[in-house]
């Protein structure tokens, strides 16, 4: 029996990230190239290429990551990792356990380094995570909503600006705005 129709078994022929059952392609979860998962056109395109990568496709990782094939966690893993970001995937990946070999196997080829290295910093230097509360340092004048966000403004539960480290964005006076990470510390 090949490796294709051993995947084709044990997923009943389904994506084993997504559940589509259509373009199916042997997935080989590096670095371990022993380990595959089938997975459809759709979901390895987007693992390929990061930078075409649709968050709202990535919610079948809700069920995903309870999958008991190894291989299949560590997909969901990493896609939760660079999807941590959008903010739900840190939710799920605080449900997830991984065993510390399976977390090593998942951390040792994240394809999603370059993304990792972006830091958001505030103005004395320290990394801002998605969840913070920040205060304003500054009175900032936010375009678009004729207010100004006044200096020791807390803003609660930011979100990360995944492509760009200098922005966070938050609510203020009810309006999501982006805010500059310059004009803000971290609080507690």
């Amino acid at each position: 029996m090949s490796i294709e129709e051993e995947l084709r078994e044990r997923s009943g022929s389904q994506c084993e990230l997504c559940g589509s059952n259509k373009n199916l392609t042997v997935f080989d979860v590096p670095p371990n190239e022993d380990h595959s998962i089938l997975i459809c056109d759709v979901c390895n395109d987007q693992i390929s290429n990061p930078e075409e990568t649709d968050p709202t496709h990535w919610r079948c990782l809700n069920d995903s990551m309870w999958s008991t094939v190894t291989a299949v966690q560590v997909v969901s893993w990493r896609m939760l990792t660079r999807l941590r970001g959008e903010g739900w995937p840190l939710d799920l990946l605080d449900m997830m356990y991984l065993d510390e070999e399976t977390l090593a196997w998942a951390k040792a080829s994240d394809t999603n380094t370059a993304e990792q290295e972006i830091k958001h910093l505030d103005s004395n230097g320290e990394q801002l995570l998605t969840g913070d509360t920040v205060v304003l340092i500054k009175d900032l004048n936010v375009k678009g909503a004729n207010f100004t966000a006044k200096r020791g403004t807390s803003v609660r539960r930011i979100s990360l600006v995944h492509d760009n480290p200098d922005h966070i964005e938050g609510r203020v006076e009810g309006q999501q705005i982006v805010i500059l990470t310059k004009f803000v510390k971290k609080s507690g």
